[in-house]
């Protein structure tokens, strides 16, 4: 299925890629601009990786949550009331 786009911003942005990269065909630049971007979000540790693994390391170093609700002692510690 074909695509229009169209806007001034969005041409102004193909032409800077154009002109950074070397890429002469508008629609090669969109198509290889949205292959880059899939290809870095699809790298991206998701969050719940990246808290699992601290956790893990939080674990193994000897700390233990004790369920405790620190917010008041963060708060004191701030000045906050």
């Amino acid at each position: 299925m074909a695509m229009l786009i169209k806007g001034d911003e969005i041409d102004a942005l193909v032409a800077k890629y154009c002109a950074m990269t070397g890429v002469k065909n508008k629609s090669e630049a969109v198509r290889k601009a949205l292959a880059a971007q899939i290809e870095a979000l699809a790298a991206e540790e998701r969050l719940v990786d990246r808290v699992g693994k601290i956790q893990r390391r939080a674990a193994e170093a000897g700390f233990v949550s004790t369920g405790e609700d620190l917010k008041p002692f963060f708060d004191e510690q701030w000045g906050e009331d």
